[in-house]
This record gives C-alpha cells, structure tokens and sequence, in this order.
C-alpha cells in the first residue's frame, strides 16, 4: 500500500493559559485569529490517546494558510506542568516562521518582554546561506525560530 503527505494543516502546541499564549501568538506576532472550540469526552480520548480529555482550543492562521493550535488540557489532572526541554533534548521541538524584518519582530517581542535566546545570525553555508536567524520562546517555553530570507 503506497501513500503520499500532501501538506502539512496546522502545528498544535499544548500551552498552560490559553488566554495568555493567544495575547502572544495573535498579538505580539500578529497571527490572525480563526476560531475556538472545546472539546471533551470520547472524541478527543480517541483522537490523543489521553484518557479524560478535555480540553480548549483555538486556531490562529499564517498568511501562507499555516495554522497554529494553541491547545490548553483542563483533564486529565495529572498532566506535566513545565516545559524544560532544551534544543539540545531529546523531544524538543520548535516551529519555524520566515518574516520580512527579523529586527523589527525582535524589536516587538522585547517591547512585549519576550527575549530571544541571544543574537541573530546570518548562515554562511549551503542552501540557507544569507538567512539570518534567532530562537524565541513562546510564554510555555515553546521554541519558535523565526527566519530571514537573503536579499534578492
């Protein structure tokens, strides 16, 4: 049996208040805002594996059709509460997001009192070469690279 991925809908990112990680998302990086919903019972049991789920969720958009799922569990109670994996773990993982003018995000997100993890930095090599790059993390530690492409 053969199949094909034909692109990628959303990365979900589990977060401790979901109010307060939506005032981050939509409003210090802009994402537009789609929708929310709440979901509990068998549905989302059948679909995470967790039993007991229940949780809320909301849906910010890309202007490239990319959503991020911001998703806050109220059940089961014994969830894990702190997020302490570094990039170097094993399991970290990060999303990607390429701007127009990386100075003047990281201008906002410290505005905003969010710093990035040091310095941008430009890649001298390979197939990014040109693209100057930082990590930032979101209010639950979540990692977001945030890219500029070269000039044309």
């Amino acid at each position: 049996m053969s199949f094909h991925i034909i692109a990628a809908d959303h990365t979900g990112i589990t977060v401790s208040n979901l109010e307060r990680s939506l005032a981050f998302w939509r409003d210090v990086l802009g994402f537009e805002y789609s929708h929310s919903a709440h979901q509990t019972g068998e549905r989302p049991e059948q679909i995470t594996g967790v039993k007991g789920a229940d949780l809320k969720l909301a849906v910010l958009k890309t202007p490239t059709g990319h959503k991020i799922e911001l998703l806050e569990y109220y059940a089961p109670a014994e969830r894990k509460k702190q997020n302490d994996l570094r990039p170097c773990d094993l399991g970290h993982v990060h999303v990607a997001l390429i701007v127009d003018d990386l100075d003047a995000v990281l201008q906002k997100i410290t505005q905003s009192g969010w710093t990035a993890a040091g310095k941008p930095q430009s890649l001298t090599s390979g197939p990014n070469a040109g693209k100057r790059v930082i990590y930032v993390q979101d209010p639950d530690g979540t990692t977001i690279e945030f890219m500029q492409m070269p000039p044309k």
